[in-house]
């Protein structure tokens, strides 16, 4: 169920439950910054979430609270796994949901980074 992005952060959200070892995901990537894990229902060959360390509800909170280093290191992680998967070349797509009507599910801040196929148009036309 989509949820209201400009609510208070749920620290008991299956994300920040991860990020605290409560729940185990396949890691791909993990630094100060970040932490890359395989999703648990794939949409594509590549299907890799990449969220911030810290409690983040969506990009609005994320691009007011988070310091300067916290953003270029979040940015910086992305493209990393991009690069370590293989998926510059020939491309892959980055999708985040924002709010209810952006389809967020989870509410902390993360990224879908889909690739190893064609991925046809963004929106179904």
């Amino acid at each position: 169920m989509p949820i209201d992005a400009t609510r208070a952060y749920d620290d008991s959200n299956i994300f920040a439950r991860i990020l605290r070892g409560e729940i185990s995901a396949k890691r791909v990537y993990e630094d100060e910054f970040a932490l890359a894990f395989h999703d648990i229902a794939p949409q594509a060959p590549v299907h890799i979430l990449v969220i911030p360390k810290r409690a983040y509800v969506s990009w609005d909170d994320f691009s007011s609270r988070a310091s300067d280093g916290e953003i270029a290191g979040f940015v910086r992680a992305v493209g990393h796994v991009a690069r370590e998967h293989g998926l510059v070349e020939p491309g892959y797509r980055l999708l985040a949901n924002v709010g209810g009507h952006g389809g967020q599910e989870v509410p902390h801040l993360h990224v879908h980074l889909f690739g190893g196929q064609p991925l046809g148009p963004m929106l179904s036309r």
